[in-house]
């Protein structure tokens, strides 16, 4: 599979299929239901970024919770710890703002994090109305953990796309991180 480029399928790039005025059309009629994925046509779909890079993103996350649920890790999670781990002592208005996260949704994220012994929250001691965000001796370790684990989900990553176009889209999403 390694470097094979997938070009979404459209009516007319169908190789060897027939074309749709020639079918018969499936179900009773209200409908295409029974209709294989890969036979309905995505028309201009095929040719816009934002739904291939969206596909390719739900790809991404499946694979991701698939190799690391067996540590119960989701993606914005890992991101969370990652970013706390290299930037220790970081307030969480800035751990969203670096992520794009909602102030909310970090809250609750904190939270859940913290239950399970991975984040601790200390007052900041420049600012009291904002916490330090630190990661316990329990996340250091289990960031490590999970970052074998996301090693493993970049290599599920590179055998689809292949390596080299792996490097490359890295590259050019570089613009947006």
């Amino acid at each position: 599979m390694a470097g094979n480029s997938q070009v979404p399928r459209t009516a007319k790039s169908r190789a060897g299929s027939q074309p749709r005025s020639g079918r018969k059309p499936a179900g009773n009629g209200s409908g295409q239901s029974g209709v294989m994925d890969d036979e309905i046509a995505l028309d201009a779909l095929a040719g816009h970024a934002g739904y291939a890079v969206r596909r390719f993103q739900i790809w991404i996350f499946q694979d991701f919770i698939r190799t690391l649920g067996t540590v119960d890790i989701r993606p914005t999670q890992y991101s969370v710890l990652t970013v706390i781990g290299a930037n220790p002592g970081l307030s969480q208005m800035a751990v969203a703002k670096r992520l794009g996260i909602e102030r909310a949704r970090l809250v609750h994220l904190l939270d859940s994090l913290e239950q399970r012994d991975l984040v601790s929250r200390l007052r900041s001691a420049t600012d009291r109305r904002s916490h330090a965000l630190h990661l316990t001796a329990r996340g250091r370790t289990a960031l490590a953990q999970f970052r074998r684990l996301a090693a493993e989900h970049e290599r599920h990553v590179a055998d689809k796309i292949g390596k080299e176009n792996r490097e490359r889209l890295l590259q050019i999403l570089s613009a947006f991180t």
